[in-house]
């Protein structure tokens, strides 16, 4: 294999690597539970 098609194929797999931990991480954080928001009075104190 010339060195063009070696560093498709290295950019290829680090991508695919990296797309995979970004869902894996998404599903991570989400699998948290649902957010909740601060409550509206504790943020009024600062203004």
């Amino acid at each position: 294999m010339d060195r063009s098609k070696v560093v498709a194929i290295i950019t290829g797999v680090i991508s695919v690597l990296l797309a995979v931990g970004y869902l894996l991480l998404v599903q991570i954080l989400d699998f948290r539970g649902e957010m909740i928001p601060a409550p509206v009075s504790f943020l009024g104190t600062f203004m």
